[in-house]
């Protein structure tokens, strides 16, 4: 980060911030105990009354402005939120999706867009769940997408696939990034792509197929196949050809929010894990007693609290409209090393029964390990820290 940056009026908030968010969302998180996430896993299903519950709640709608029914709160605090669910035992990546896509609604939506869509989505009645970014030949090299969109009259007309779109099947909108003009007619390879917001309710079935994509968690995720969908071009958010730049001003906030989620996990894993070992005997001892089960998790605490500091900072930056790149990088990259440093203590702590599904650490290991790879691998933040932070060459 520029040393020129006065960080001086920045305030990071210690302790147990928004206590009153926390109580709320820990009291919903207990009426949905470890059964009900653990019966879901297994029929692969979709967390329809949790979902709901927070919806009701107006927990999901916590970043949407008071103007359009939403509850205006800070970044942290929807984090905050997030935190509370994993922390409880819950899974809050079945519902996180309408949090992080507002960064791209808000800031570039048309006044029309907001007033037409905000309020029902803040009620619940409509459902923004779903993000078409990534593709099966392109991943990550976002720039290269091929899901074209062309202009035809007062509708774009969409061909192409995404894949791994999380929640499309339970979403009633999408937002879709897709190419307008071809990659190899523009100067600069992020140029000529735009986001389109699609109405998934009138497109399946009608140039949209969505098709379930088993996976080793149960995110609900799919494919999406998409031949001759018509997009009305008032759908269009943002300038046609300036996606890219609609995007990034929502994946700080994606990765914010995703990392707290993160320091939840961890939270939970070590709790389980120091009350596993101090009340498990073996030898006629709590294995608590042995270094090789203390350590490791007394490690993973204090690289827990060391990524809680970096996520809350990374959230008072962004609040404070502060360039926040690195630090949502640092925030997403170390929280998602102390969940799965947590993880693999608790796993490691459990021995056999870790591997029981009625202990729920198997599951909870297998959902923390997808934060190293999405929604973007440690990799990609190395090479952002070496090449943006660093001044190193470019490495891909």
């Amino acid at each position: 980060m520029s040393n020129d940056i006065d960080l001086h009026n920045v305030s990071v908030p210690l302790g147990e911030d928004f206590p009153e968010i926390r109580d709320g969302v820990r009291r919903i998180c207990a009426d949905y105990p470890a059964a009900y996430w653990r019966d879901l896993d297994r029929r692969e299903a979709y967390p329809s009354e949790f979902v709901q519950a927070m919806t009701e709640a107006g927990y999901l709608s916590s970043l949407i402005p008071e103007e359009y029914g939403g509850a205006g709160l800070s970044l942290r605090a929807a984090g905050v939120i997030l935190q509370e669910c994993h922390s409880s035992g819950c899974y809050a990546a079945a519902a996180h999706a309408q949090m992080y896509t507002m960064g791209t609604v808000l800031r570039h939506g048309s006044p029309e867009q907001k007033a037409r869509y905000l309020p029902k989505i803040a009620s619940g009645e409509l459902r923004l769940q779903a993000f078409g970014v990534t593709e099966p030949t392109t991943g990550t090299d976002t720039t290269k997408l091929k899901t074209r969109a062309v202009r035809q009259g007062d509708h774009y007309v969409v061909h192409g696939q995404k894949v791994w779109t999380s929640r499309a099947e339970y979403s009633d909108l999408m937002l879709l990034l897709v190419r307008t003009t071809p990659a190899d007619q523009v100067q600069k390879k992020t140029d000529g792509i735009s986001v389109l917001l699609v109405d998934m309710r009138e497109a399946r079935g009608n140039g949209m197929e969505i098709r379930k994509l088993g996976a080793m968690v149960n995110h609900n995720t799919t494919e999406i196949f998409f031949d001759g969908l018509k997009v009305p071009a008032e759908n269009l958010i943002g300038a046609e050809g300036k996606g890219f730049r609609c995007i990034l001003d929502g994946l700080n906030a994606e990765r914010i929010l995703v990392s707290h989620e993160s320091i939840g996990d961890a939270q939970w894993f070590i709790r389980t894990a120091t009350a596993y070992a101090n009340e498990r005997v073996v030898f006629d001892r709590p294995i608590g007693k042995n270094q090789g089960i203390q350590f490791p998790i007394a490690r993973a605490y204090a690289e827990l609290q060391g990524a809680d500091m970096i996520v809350r900072k990374s959230a008072a930056l962004f609040e404070a409209g502060l360039p926040c790149g690195e630090d949502a990088n640092l925030a997403k990259l170390l929280s998602a090393e102390a969940a799965w440093s947590a993880a693999e203590a608790c796993m490691q702590t459990h021995g056999g029964f870790g591997y029981a599904r009625e202990y729920d650490v198997e599951r909870r290991w297998r959902e923390a390990r997808i934060q190293r790879t999405a929604p973007i691998s440690t990799n990609l933040i190395l090479a952002y820290i070496g090449e943006h932070v660093l001044g190193m060459p470019r490495s891909y």
